[in-house]
């Protein structure tokens, strides 16, 4: 039995947005949908800076450093994974990488 054109064209419409889906989902990555596809990835390592951000995170928790760093470090790992604008530089940029030791 042939299928009827409802079903194909239900098919499809589903595909469009399944495909629309994907494209949005590489966008918010930081990805396009051609980068993906071709397997060319050069951003930087998300399981990384996911890691990056958890410890920050420890730190601040822990009084480690100070909450204007921390929210610039913050800024910095999401503009990093394409969630965010970069972050304008700390006025008093003595050595943020010290101030976490």
């Amino acid at each position: 039995m042939a299928s009827s054109p409802q079903s194909y064209q239900k098919r499809q419409r589903e595909l469009r947005k399944k495909e629309r889906k994907a494209e949005k989902q590489a966008i918010r990555h930081g990805r396009s949908a051609e980068k993906k596809e071709a397997g060319e990835d050069d951003g930087p390592d998300e399981d990384a800076l996911l890691e990056e951000f958890r410890v920050l995170n420890e730190q601040f928790a822990e009084g480690g450093i100070e909450e204007k760093l921390f929210e610039f470090r913050k800024a910095e790992i999401f503009h990093q994974m394409g969630l965010g604008d970069k972050p304008e530089p700390l006025e008093d940029e003595e050595a943020p990488a010290e101030a976490g030791a």
